[in-house]
């Protein structure tokens, strides 16, 4: 196979920028277990701060984070509501079920975006039959539903309907700082109903590794607990932590750039015969796109060329714009999508 000259895969193929770089090998650290690692630390409380939360927890991903939290909201046989293409429910090999014995139950909803009615429906009355409907949980952005984000009043309005009912709020903010980027809504807004909420640096923000889960102080504390039970403490973290550090400081402004890049992209893809989207539903870096062929065989024809796309679904490919795409590879990606398409 040719090399891969132009990686549209997803944002979690960046690599880390030389000032990060030099920044990580320059970080100071000790044994995290021990809160004697002043990076993590650091990066635990900036995170914390950002979020309007008491507390943050430094974790190797953000499928950790979720795992956690649900696992520290739920008792066996409750229920998790959240959109059915959320990463928990088709990313995270059953990881609810298998470590919390919850049930997760999807909501369907155009874009990834469901209702304050939607979850009110699918509120289960409390009795001795049925699963404990226990939590909601969404997903900033929505991966599946093309990097829509979840605007604050849609958040507030499912928020309002949880709390009615006693229900805990979680959020996957995987790519919360580019519905912030955006949407122009600050973090802690977006996070301020939840009882949990995540932010992950090795996506967007390009960092290599990490994502910190954040809350109140008792729910962080005991999130401890089973970081612990599912493989211990990093030790000298602060390496690691450095990047995130770094990505905060100096990364998050530039996530413009990547949604200015997908609305090039997309643009440019929905002139291809062949090819149909809307490129005005493209709000962040994602770029899904359908095509009248079988998606696998454009997937290779495009792979040939050295551009590598993902595969969602029979008829469909998601493009995903990041720290390494510049807008010279989105116009060299356009000529050979026009190749393959013509």
């Amino acid at each position: 196979m040719p090399p891969i000259k132009i990686d549209l895969y997803s944002d979690t193929v960046t690599r880390p920028t030389a000032p990060m770089r030099k920044f990580m090998s320059e970080a100071e650290v000790g044994d995290e277990q021990k809160f004697e690692d002043p990076t993590v630390n650091l990066l635990q409380e900036r995170v914390g701060e950002l979020l309007g939360k008491e507390a943050g927890l430094y974790l190797p991903s953000g499928t950790m984070c979720n795992q956690i939290a649900f696992r520290i909201h739920c008792r066996p046989g409750d229920e998790v509501l959240l959109h059915r293409t959320a990463h928990p429910l088709i990313s995270e090999a059953g990881g609810l079920a298998a470590l919390s014995s919850a049930i997760p139950t999807g909501l369907e909803a155009r874009r990834g975006v469901f209702s304050a009615e939607q979850v009110r429906a699918a509120i289960r009355p409390l009795n001795r039959y049925a699963p404990c409907t226990r939590v909601v949980s969404i997903e900033q952005t929505s991966n599946s539903g093309g990097g829509t984000p979840w605007p604050v009043q849609a958040i507030e309005e499912v928020a309002t309907v949880a709390r009615e009912h006693g229900l805990i709020l979680h959020m996957d903010g995987a790519r919360l700082f580019n519905a912030v980027v955006a949407s122009g809504t600050q973090a802690r807004d977006f996070a301020a109903p939840f009882d949990t909420v995540w932010v992950d640096f090795s996506k967007g923000l390009g960092a290599p590794v990490g994502a910190v889960l954040a809350g109140r102080r008792e729910l962080i504390e005991e999130a401890w607990v089973w970081k612990q039970r599912l493989g211990g403490a990093m030790r000298q973290a602060g390496i690691i932590a450095a990047g995130a550090l770094y990505a905060l400081e100096h990364h998050i402004e530039r996530l413009a750039e990547d949604h200015a890049n997908a609305k090039v992209l997309a643009e440019g893809l929905a002139e291809i015969p062949g090819v149909t989207l809307d490129p005005g539903e493209v709000e962040t870096n994602i770029v899904m796109f359908d095509v009248s062929e079988p998606a696998s065989a454009v997937l290779g024809r495009l792979l040939e060329q050295g551009v590598r796309v993902s595969q969602p679904g029979p008829h469909r490919l998601r493009a995903v714009t990041h720290l390494d795409i510049s807008r010279q590879d989105v116009e060299e990606a356009l000529q050979v999508a026009r190749r393959c398409f013509s």
